[in-house]
């Protein structure tokens, strides 16, 4: 008897079912989400990124920065991002719906950066980061940026956006370094990454209060 037909149809069905399990499926789910709104919240999440952040995106991508940083906080349970403070919770797809593309990442040379905008990071001494950052990490492995910058001669009086350097860092007497436009657009997208606000899939933990605390307090010893 000729088994062609029979094999044929079970390949066919194994590929469609394959190919609504990992293709349609997924994206029926995930193409029909949309920005929520939060309690005692008037903006939706996640909300657009404004212009300047938008144009830092751009940059960061341009620069390669993905393929030293992630940007996906894992659950509490899979390793020490909340602890390192990269995160209270895991980032979930709701997090990237305006980024396109999201920049995931992949490896961790550097620290996580889903939550950079939410630990309270200093401009100046980002920008110095930017420019060099073995001025501030000693024996740091990420790559200077100068091209982000700009050295010119001193004027009548310091730029206020000058950078404070120092020993070899320095630029030449009589000169500047100012960071450029790129400069502030790529740290604007970077103080806008934050996913810390609690979502019905991804919620933060809040801590137990009154009675429920008296009971997490009595039944905790028992559970160690």
């Amino acid at each position: 008897m000729n088994q062609g037909p029979f094999i044929f149809v079970g390949i066919f069905f194994t590929m469609a079912l394959s190919w609504y399990g990992f293709v349609f499926k997924p994206t029926l789910d995930l193409g029909r989400q949309a920005p929520v709104k939060l309690d005692g919240v008037v903006q939706l999440y996640p909300g657009d990124r404004p212009g300047l952040a938008q144009q830092g995106a751009e940059i960061y991508r341009a620069n390669g920065c993905v393929v030293c940083h992630t940007q996906q906080a894992r659950d509490a349970k899979d390793g020490s991002d909340k602890a390192r403070g990269w995160g209270q919770r895991l980032t979930v797809p709701q997090d990237y719906l305006f980024d396109n593309p999201p920049q995931l990442g992949q490896v961790r040379v550097g620290p996580d950066l889903a939550n950079f905008g939410t630990r309270s990071p200093d401009l100046k001494s980002q920008l110095l980061h930017l420019y060099a950052p073995r001025a501030l990490v000693k024996g740091s492995v990420m790559p200077p940026y100068p091209y982000l910058f700009q050295q010119r001669k001193l004027g009548p009086h310091p730029s206020p956006d000058a950078l404070a350097l120092s020993g070899k860092f320095a630029p030449p007497a009589g000169f500047e370094i100012v960071p450029t436009s790129q400069a502030y657009s790529l740290l604007a997208y970077l103080f806008s990454l934050r996913a810390d606000v609690s979502l019905y899939e991804a919620p933060i933990p809040k801590p137990p209060t009154n009675g429920v605390a008296q009971a997490v307090e009595v039944i905790a010893p028992a559970v160690k």
